[in-house]
């Protein structure tokens, strides 16, 4: 398996990737809007899930009964691994959770802090994720008030007439363009290799195109109210040897908002020389690519 180094673009229309605590797209105190690699992550992490593989940091619910209310909750991490591998307690061996933690699909590739139960173990991914920014020029915030088809209690406790009321707003981008660096290194788990045993392989070439696949399609799977409009536009996949280092690709990535083409010719420049292999995956249909690279239709896989 080899080092890789890769961009994965999100493309957003009339919709939020990714919100803030106000419900606003994220963005950094100068106004710069981007996706955190959270955001990423969970389309990835609900797909597998969807697919019934194991899945540890993903929230899952369980009915808590109190005194005064039954209510759903959500699980603790102890008791979310207890759903996926059994019983774990303080004599529990840490050499048994860790191979546990592997035989997650989300730990194997984006790592994992497990301080529960007596353990204490934390495992750098593989595949580590940057901050993906927007690259378009002309994004405006679409704020919609959103009216309830219900009339409002509330109001006749104020001895006011009951009347229909706005539930709520959402709050969307009129368009938007993520680009997320990522690298993946699978040496992060060669100590692991000794502490485990021969049955545990490391980072291997098939957890890479499992990766390879949920990166190309996860985002365009996940259609939430909010998230309906965000789909996976563009990939870059670079294949290095374990001598290679390379920056954060999506900074030296050009996109012309006018013409919704992503230039790749800076970023080339950078490479050249660099890499084994180089796969560009786009939606044809809505952006066009200016590369040398070998480029394929994100939805057919077909080579352009």
């Amino acid at each position: 398996m080899k080092r890789v180094y890769g961009v994965i673009g999100i493309g957003a229309k009339m919709a939020n990737w990714n919100a803030d605590f106000t419900g606003r797209p994220k963005s950094t105190n100068g106004g710069e809007i981007f996706g955190s690699d959270k955001a990423l992550k969970y389309p990835m992490k609900k797909m597998w899930e969807n697919e019934d593989k194991k899945v540890l940091f993903i929230k899952s619910w369980k009915i808590k009964k109190t005194e005064n209310n039954v209510g759903m909750v959500p699980n603790e991490l102890s008791e979310r691994y207890k759903l996926l591998f059994g019983d774990i307690d303080k004599k529990t061996d840490t050499k048994v959770v860790l191979t546990n933690l592997f035989k997650a699909i989300d730990v194997k590739n984006f790592g994992a802090t497990f301080a529960e139960e007596g353990q204490n173990i934390s495992i750098t991914g593989a595949v580590q994720i940057g901050q993906g920014f927007n690259k378009f020029d002309n994004t405006t915030i679409e704020i919609q008030d959103i009216l309830s088809p219900f009339a409002d209690s509330r109001a006749e406790d104020k001895g006011k007439e009951a009347k229909q009321s706005t539930l709520g707003t959402k709050i969307t981008v009129n368009e938007a363009h993520y680009f997320y660096g990522f690298s993946i290194n699978p040496r992060n788990y060669d100590e692991y290799k000794e502490i485990i045993g021969d049955d545990f392989k490391g980072y291997t070439e098939n957890d890479y195109q499992e990766f390879k696949r949920v990166a190309l399609i996860s985002a365009t799977a996940f259609n939430t109210n909010s998230k309906f409009g965000c789909e996976n536009e563009f990939a870059l996949f670079l294949e290095c040897n374990d001598e290679t280092y390379l920056p954060d690709l999506s900074n030296y990535i050009e996109f012309n908002s006018q013409e919704r083409e992503i230039d790749l010719c800076k970023m080339e420049n950078i490479i050249a020389g660099k890499f084994d292999k180089a796969e560009v995956y786009f939606n044809p249909f809505k952006i066009s690519i200016k590369t040398s690279l070998t480029k394929y239709n994100i939805f057919t896989k077909e080579q352009l």
